[in-house]
């Protein structure tokens, strides 16, 4: 697809198939918006690298979308928006937005006043999550970042898909030991974009507990739009772990039709 059939799309990236959902929600909301999905798998996972790296890489893809002369970008990983998205909003040409956890949502749900917020190590570790816990807590409630990355990978594998009774296994070993150590939680928010595919897997394993999808708030925030006519064009990398192949089978799995280009992650740009 040229590049000259997007009229102003909005452009949607993360490390792989976890911002899909960003992407379906725009067509839901929005059905006439062109949109760009880069799914940078070659850079999964994104919570396992540093603020400096995960920030370069950010500056990277900011460079690339440029190109398609997008109206907005959405960050769609909430490690990086936690963690980098303010170092890095000046490189962007266009208005940025990020992916945070729903923790007033949660709160407001919870019965016990006690939630969690379910995201990859560099989210659960940061201190910017501290800081951003501190702000949007209210007085008395009891919030817990708990780590989740082996949940993100049973996703970017596509696990999830394909062997769906051994992702329930670990989904419920999982959900088994977290609520061991925290039984008072009744609201999880599922704030790594990768862990929305899995809600029905964490509802098996946990039927009184609530968890939180923010996709819908990400897409009714975004405040810049452009009538195109819904195309929408797919770019991917790819490396030895992650290829091309697995992620159109996935997309294949979950009735998804999308024309993909293999895109290249280099120093400075994306050919």
């Amino acid at each position: 697809m040229s590049t000259s059939l997007l009229h102003r799309p909005i452009a949607v990236f993360d490390a792989g198939i976890g911002s899909y959902a960003i992407v379906a929600e725009i067509q839901r909301q929005r059905p006439r918006q062109d949109i760009v999905y880069f799914a940078d798998r070659a850079s999964f996972p994104y919570g396992e690298k540093s603020r400096e790296a995960l920030a370069d890489t950010m500056a990277r893809t900011f460079r690339y979308l440029a190109r398609f002369d997008p109206c907005a970008i959405v960050m769609a990983s909430n490690a990086p928006s936690i963690t980098v998205l303010e170092t890095v909003r000046p490189l962007a040409s266009v208005p940025l937005y990020g992916v945070f956890p729903p923790l007033p949502e949660a709160i407001k749900a919870s019965r016990n006043r006690a939630v969690g917020i379910m995201g990859v190590t560099s989210l659960v570790e940061s201190e910017r999550l501290a800081d951003f816990i501190e702000a949007h807590r209210a007085d008395g409630a009891a919030v817990t970042a708990i780590d989740a990355s082996t949940m993100v990978a049973l996703v970017e594998s596509g696990a999830f898909l394909f062997d769906p009774e051994g992702t329930q296994a670990k989904v419920d070993t999982f959900i088994g030991a977290l609520f061991d150590r925290h039984p008072r939680i009744d609201v999880l928010t599922l704030s790594s974009t990768h862990l929305p595919w899995l809600k029905s897997f964490f509802e098996r394993a946990r039927p009184n507990c609530r968890f939180l999808d923010p996709a819908e708030r990400v897409v009714a925030s975004l405040s810049e739009s452009a009538e195109g006519t819904g195309s929408v064009r797919t770019l991917v990398t790819e490396d030895e772990r992650y290829s091309v192949a697995d992620f159109r089978r996935m997309l294949e799995r979950l009735g998804v039709k999308l024309e993909l280009e293999v895109v290249t992650m280099a120093p400075r740009e994306i050919d």
